[in-house]
């Protein structure tokens, strides 16, 4: 894994560019070779592989990506970084760069067509802090070729990602991660090995994709009870879910024909539990559509 881009190149590429990071993209680039390639390695590519890599920036994860994944799509929602991505591989990057597609998107609004030459199998990427929930799921939820990733997120978001039931950051996006995926912590990053550097350490989190744990009930349908649970996390499931549900009472006879107690609170509850909830929504509420 050679010609990676490191602090001097890094601002040589931004300053003829004329890029200067922002906080509204979320814009904090790698500059440290060994943090990319410790990234690179924990993904665990291999050539059959298609990584799809979301906030390229200024492509020092792009060239670590390129030498090992079959092919590379970088989504990136900056019309200028997107357009130096290319020149940016070919020079560093060889023959290498061959394998890389650049896509001027949202991340948040794409979708399997615009990514199916060929169809991406692994995320693995630095994403930015604002988006980094709401850009996993989406993905998860439109791509249905991923099988694994990697990403680079707050500290704070890679813990409440990878917590279990019971924990005090078990929540939504925990939840809802583990309706795609198994999800573990892979690694804290430290400040010092990005530019601009964050007033928070990163940290990074490891996934493999399964299927959703039950197939007769909709995903939507299952996420409408993780959202009602967790905005009154204080409350009971009895009382949380009774907008859900209708009324607390129907809320409570769904609770009890899915086998979990009205008492309980969301934060105790796995992913099939959820599931089974919904699947036991009462007929002609809401819920049941």
């Amino acid at each position: 894994m050679t010609g990676l881009l490191g602090p001097a190149e890094i601002r040589e590429l931004a300053a003829r560019l004329g890029v200067a990071p922002t906080k509204k993209l979320g814009q904090n680039f790698v500059h440290d070779p060994n943090t990319v390639r410790r990234i690179v390695t924990a993904a665990g590519l291999t050539p059959d592989d298609v990584a799809l890599e979301v906030g390229p920036g200024l492509g020092s994860l792009t060239l670590g990506l390129l030498p090992v994944a079959g092919h590379v799509h970088a989504v990136e929602i900056d019309p200028v970084l997107a357009g130096a991505l290319p020149e940016t591989a070919a020079r560093h990057a060889g023959a290498d760069a061959d394998r890389l597609t650049v896509h001027r998107a949202d991340a948040l609004r794409i979708h399997a067509a615009e990514l199916a030459d060929p169809p991406p199998t692994a995320l693995v990427a630095n994403l930015p802090y604002n988006v980094a929930v709401p850009v996993v799921l989406h993905l998860l939820a439109v791509l249905p070729t991923l099988r694994h990733g990697l990403v680079m997120v707050q500290k704070e978001v890679a813990d409440r990602l990878v917590a279990g039931p019971g924990s005090k950051v078990y929540g939504i996006p925990s939840v809802k991660l583990a309706w795609y995926a198994h999800a573990r912590g892979a690694g804290k990053v430290p400040p010092n090995v990005f530019w601009p550097v964050p007033n928070v350490d990163s940290g990074l989190v490891a996934f493999t994709c399964h299927e959703p744990p039950r197939t007769d009930v909709p995903r939507e349908r299952v996420f409408a009870v993780v959202d009602a649970a967790f905005a009154q996390r204080r409350k009971t499931l009895r009382a949380a879910l009774a907008g859900w549900a209708g009324s607390a009472d129907r809320a409570a006879a769904a609770l009890t024909a899915a086998g979990v107690d009205p008492g309980a609170r969301g934060e105790s509850l796995t992913v099939e539990q959820f599931a089974a909830i919904a699947a036991s929504a009462p007929v002609g509420t809401p819920a049941a559509k």
